[in-house]
């Protein structure tokens, strides 16, 4: 994982991937009020995350060294928006009979699954109530627990050990803003000291030109065989 190779990555956050579908009633594009247009629907409903959700997962902030700060906190993002015609080629006009926008919600260790969810349920619903004829759908994508590896953690001292080694200074121990592997090692394989380690920038992950340099490649595979000599070595 892209977390700096002078950073041990003990966790992540969770993540609630989840769709929500709003049905309109198609009618023809000159005559928009014999329809109710689903794509409105949906603005109604984004709006409602923008100024009523959003700000609430603002305020939350988890005990786990979460990097970048801003991280540290609940977040929620729209990752994409679809509905009526299809943007490309010649326009049939009619009023939008369907929308759906795909969230990616990132829950705390303190929230937990169960309330994330609950709590847009209950935006929905509110939202719903004060629109007259909005109808909508909430579909679950991907739920991930987050995961943390023990205090302690024998992998954890080693791999710090040998950071300071190898670049003459001490690691910091952080958490992930995203999601990776180790909840599988984790919850499937029952390996619970699990992190995740390696170089690359944070910050360019997912970026167009996502890149690592050669010198923290090279640093990053010592510290990981010293690392691996030190766990096979009998205690």
């Amino acid at each position: 994982e892209p977390l700096n190779v002078d950073r041990v990555c003990i966790g992540h956050r969770g993540v609630y991937w989840f769709a929500v579908t709003t049905h309109g009633r198609t009618a023809h594009g000159s005559m928009p009020f014999l329809g109710q247009s689903a794509i409105e629907q949906m603005g109604v409903i984004l709006e409602a995350v923008r100024t009523e959700l959003q700000p609430a997962l603002a305020g939350r902030v988890t005990r786990m060294p979460v990097v970048p700060p801003g991280a540290a906190r609940a977040t929620l993002n729209v990752n994409g928006v679809s509905g009526g015609q299809p943007v490309d080629g010649i326009q049939t006009p009619c009023v939008a009979d369907r929308a759906r926008a795909v969230f990616d919600r990132r829950f705390l260790v303190e929230e937990g699954f169960e309330a994330a969810k609950a709590e847009v349920q209950a935006l929905l619903a509110r939202t719903a109530a004060r629109v007259p004829g909005l109808r909508y759908e909430l579909e679950d994508l991907m739920v991930v627990h987050p995961t943390e590896a023990p205090p302690g953690s024998p992998l954890v001292a080693a791999l710090r050990r040998n950071v300071a080694e190898v670049l003459g200074r001490d690691a910091a121990i952080v958490a992930s803003p995203g999601t990776y592997d180790q909840k599988h090692v984790t919850r499937i394989a029952g390996v619970e000291h699990c992190v995740a380690y390696g170089p690359g920038v944070l910050e360019l992950a997912h970026q167009p030109d996502e890149w690592c340099s050669i010198e923290d490649l090279v640093n990053a595979t010592r510290v990981l065989a010293l690392t691996l000599l030190d766990l096979a070595r009998p205690s």
